[in-house]
């Protein structure tokens, strides 16, 4: 395994390009190393950054130790870490090389970023090719707070497709995340990052927005919606 996830990192970056990089570790489809941005209010805010050959950038922050915020666009993490000059994150969001913070921009990191974009690759499409879908909210009917799901996977989404089907669903049946009616709903200057790699507060674009696919639909639900999508796609 070792040896087949090196072949995929040489395939994204050689190894003068990674060379002196700190934190790189090495997956089947993506580069990880250490990332931060720094604050003069706040200081540095410290994560982890998964760089795709897709193009797709992807942040998991580690600023304290009960942070739960991850799998963010690179302009959102810029924001969470209370960055003044918020919207220049390939400039303001670092790597450590020989031990010094250098910025993205001044790296090779953000090649295949660049590439998508300029091919205009990826319309509605997140990494290894397959559909993106933003982060939905679900209102709980007994506190009235508004609660993330995040669908980056097959099984995010049935968690999600299956509590929108609930006709009264509270807090209490959400199993992915630790949350209560007792806990505080998200800020609405939070809620706005939806998870969308074209632009950080989009209110839905294709590149986020699914109108069905075998990541949000499934075979063995006997909703209609999953019961046409599958219909349609004999015919």
């Amino acid at each position: 395994m070792a040896a087949a996830n090196g072949a995929a990192c040489a395939a994204l970056f050689s190894e003068e390009e990674l060379r002196e990089v700190s934190g790189v570790r090495r997956g089947e489809d993506f580069v990880e190393m250490t990332c931060g941005c720094t604050s003069h209010r706040y200081g540095d805010a410290v994560g982890r950054l998964r760089v795709f050959a897709s193009g797709d950038l992807e942040v998991s922050c580690e600023c304290t130790p009960g942070c739960r915020e991850d799998k963010l666009t690179p302009a959102a993490f810029e924001k969470h870490s209370g960055k003044e000059t918020a919207g220049k994150w390939r400039n303001t969001i670092w790597v450590m090389v020989q031990g010094e913070k250098v910025p993205l921009s001044k790296t090779a990191l953000l090649k295949y970023y660049y590439s998508s974009h300029k091919s205009g690759n990826g319309s509605h499409k997140g990494r290894n090719g397959r559909p993106s879908h933003r982060d939905e909210f679900i209102r709980c009917t007994r506190c009235g707070k508004d609660r993330r799901f995040r669908l980056r996977s097959k099984e995010e989404c049935r968690v999600y497709h299956d509590a929108l089907a609930k006709i009264n669903w509270t807090c209490a049946h959400l199993t992915t995340d630790r949350v209560t009616c007792d806990d505080e709903e998200e800020r609405a200057s939070r809620k706005v990052l939806r998870g969308c790699s074209r632009a950080t507060s989009c209110a839905g674009c294709m590149k986020c927005v699914c109108f069905g696919c075998e990541t949000c639909r499934f075979k063995d639900c006997d909703c209609q919606t999953c019961v046409d999508f599958y219909r349609n796609s004999k015919e």
